[in-house]
């Protein structure tokens, strides 16, 4: 009897099997099912995926574009305020020169005025006199003084407005700087695409750099700039507008005050003629009555020893008739006569002496009057020609003038700033 072979193990029936058929059947439609779901989701994930995608690369775009945008129409707002404030520069470094013009140009008055009070310090005696002409050239050497520091304080004041003026400038040229390279950055940006050869994955590119500001903080620098430019144009203007002022001021105070001392100096120097021209004559009319009273004083020794004949006769006659003898010792008529004559003649003479002793006191009198007229006529001829030293002196200030009035060459200015015109276009 033949014996059956049967392989060991578990042995399962046949609703197992059917069962097991029937569950990998419903496992692989689930698994299918499911498959589908997320091939159906990631159709719809690549859709949407590729549309946000599509989307956030336009709207950068579309940013970048904005935001170049907004900072071109800034660098055109920090261009034009840059330009305002060079032209604010040169203008003000103009008056600032001008204003160095006429410092300079009150140099010679001050000159003028020291070598004219040098020059009546020369006058000599009674002519030194404290007149008005040294009182209104000592007023302008003040006048003069007072202007200079003026003046002085306008070139500091424009000189440090100048300053601020350039580091606004500067200020402002660093934001044109910055905002030129970040247009340069930003359409680098727009014009990659995924075609691009140069991008690449980054490490970490979302990272926060130091330093980072908000679109308000940048906005706010750049009109914080503009602001503080156009406060600073605003103060050189008014700067300008002083100094354009005191120049006048100082001019119309120097005019004035040389006008002034011009007609004391004119005033004075008449004056100073007259007295010279007076002395002249006073000296003149005392040497004639010198002259005069020298002849006199001849007349009058000549008249003195005409009498002495007349007396030594008389003496001789008494001295004679004492030699009468006797009874003819009389004194007689004769006698009475010649001794009455005697006296006469000695008093005459007395009278005589008497009135040539006062002549020759009057002659010497007259003599040391004219020896001092003549020193103060010396004195008041040299004072005159002091005046005149001055007043020609005084005429320098004149050709200064017209000097300054002829044209000359005009000296383009330079930029004392050191500043450098940006390309910006």
């Amino acid at each position: 009897m033949a014996t059956l072979s049967s392989k060991p193990g578990l042995r399962y029936s046949v609703s197992d099997w059917a069962t097991n058929n029937t569950q990998i059947s419903h496992t692989a439609e689930n698994k299918r099912n499911i498959s589908h779901e997320i091939r159906q989701e990631g159709r719809a994930l690549r859709n949407e995926t590729t549309s946000k995608t599509s989307w956030d690369e336009y709207d950068s775009s579309r940013r970048l574009s904005d935001r170049i945008n907004d900072i071109a129409r800034w660098k055109e707002n920090l261009k034009d305020c840059a330009q305002q404030v060079d032209a604010e520069m040169d203008a003000l470094t103009l008056s600032k020169e001008e204003t160095e013009r006429a410092l300079a140009a009150t140099v010679l008055p001050l000159e003028v005025t020291a070598e004219c009070l040098n020059l009546r310090e020369g006058r000599r005696g009674k002519e030194l006199v404290n007149d008005p002409v040294e009182a209104e050239l000592k007023k302008e050497v003040e006048v003069i003084d007072g202007a200079q520091r003026i003046l002085q304080q306008c070139i500091d004041q424009g000189f440090e407005q100048l300053c601020r003026l350039q580091e606004a400038r500067q200020q402002l040229t660093i934001d044109l700087q910055d905002k030129i390279e970040a247009i340069d950055v930003d359409m680098t940006c727009l014009s990659l695409t995924i075609k691009s050869p140069e991008i690449s994955l980054k490490p970490n590119p979302t990272r926060v750099p130091p330093g980072s500001t908000t679109p308000q903080q940048w906005e706010q620098f750049s009109r914080y700039n503009i602001t503080r430019a156009k406060e600073e144009m605003q103060a050189s203007v008014q700067i300008r507008e002083n100094n354009s002022i005191t120049r006048a001021q100082v001019q119309n105070d120097l005019e004035a005050q040389k006008m002034a001392v011009e007609f004391a100096l004119r005033k004075r120097t008449h004056h100073e003629e007259q007295a010279y021209h007076e002395m002249q004559w006073q000296l003149k009319t005392t040497q004639e009555e010198i002259a005069d009273l020298e002849k006199d004083i001849c007349h009058l020794e000549e008249d003195m020893q005409a009498k002495m004949s007349p007396l030594k006769l008389v003496h001789t006659r008494l001295e004679n008739r004492i030699k009468r003898p006797g009874m003819d010792l009389c004194r007689d008529e004769v006698q009475f006569g010649l001794v009455d004559e005697a006296k006469q003649l000695e008093a005459t003479i007395l009278a005589l002496k008497q009135k040539l002793a006062q002549a020759q006191h009057s002659l010497q009198s007259l003599k040391q009057h004219e020896a001092q007229m003549m020193e103060d006529l010396s004195r008041k001829q040299d004072a005159l020609l002091l005046e005149q030293c001055s007043s020609q002196t005084r005429q320098r200030l004149t050709l200064g003038v017209q000097t300054e009035g002829l044209p000359s060459a005009v000296v383009p200015l330079t930029n004392s700033s050191g500043r450098h015109e940006l390309d910006l276009a």
